[in-house]
């Protein structure tokens, strides 16, 4: 009896096996990243996302020639507003763009969605949309929330959208007067082993552009770590905008 019921049970799972879809690694990889649901981290080991927030800015420009030389993909968190608007850093953000970096959203005007209802919230959303089709023709499929808000009809509204919530594992406290040299102890302390890194970082601030980037390139070689995108991190790379063809609203573009 005994024999016979486990003969049966391995029927039964070699069916329930052959029943499955077949799927490469990568492809269950790509099927974790869920719309609406949080990300902190990397899926894939051996990388390093530098993500930046805030911007498009002063430095942006100059970040990503940094990050061109040091061989690095960045992905840029981009809000509308918050430091002057995104269409009078057209040539930045044009550059980023064509220079393979992610750029990804920050919400138009960085205010805290968790406390928005979902109208509200889309509007945060579509706005930053709107700006980068007429800019570089994507919309993107990422965003960071302003102060890391989650709360409220944030990520059911993410999740009908079909945006990637991303937050982060390592926190460089460049936003609450942290030098540069404090942040890179922050790296060190989590070191390089496991599953990649998804730094909250901010590229507004002159330190993060020109001393911890240069250090995390550096430190990133020396731990054998690939300096990518967000989207690649997570196995997703190619899903790191909304599919389609957008066309260009009529300038003149303002905020």
């Amino acid at each position: 009896m005994l024999a016979n019921n486990l003969a049966a049970g391995v029927v039964l799972l070699v069916s329930s096996a052959a029943a499955l879809p077949t799927m490469s690694p990568l492809e269950y990889v790509k099927r974790a990243v869920s719309p609406g649901v949080i990300i902190q981290k990397c899926t894939n080991p051996g990388m390093l996302a530098l993500a930046y927030d805030d911007g498009p800015y002063t430095y942006t420009s100059q970040l990503v020639d940094i990050l061109d030389k040091g061989g690095a993909k960045g992905t840029f968190f981009w809000t509308g507003t918050l430091y002057g608007c995104i269409y009078n850093q057209a040539n930045a953000v044009k550059k980023a763009f064509a220079s393979g970096h992610q750029v990804a959203s920050h919400s138009w005007s960085h205010q805290r969605m968790g406390s928005m209802n979902a109208n509200q919230i889309r509007t945060e959303m579509t706005r930053v949309e709107d700006a980068l089709v007429n800019l570089v023709g994507v919309k993107p499929a990422y965003m960071r929330p302003p102060y890391l808000d989650t709360g409220g009809q944030f990520l059911s509204t993410m999740k009908s959208m079909n945006y990637k919530v991303i937050t982060n594992d390592i926190d460089s406290g460049d936003w609450n007067n942290r030098s540069p040299q404090q942040s890179q102890q922050e790296f060190q302390r989590a070191g390089a082993g496991g599953m990649g890194h998804i730094p909250l970082m901010h590229e507004v601030y002159p330190g993060t552009v020109n001393t911890l980037t240069p250090w995390l390139i550096n430190w990133a070689k020396q731990n054998n770590l690939k300096l990518v995108t967000v989207a690649e991190c997570l196995g997703d790379a190619q899903g790191m905008y909304q599919p389609g063809n957008f066309t260009p609203t009529t300038g003149p573009f303002r905020c």
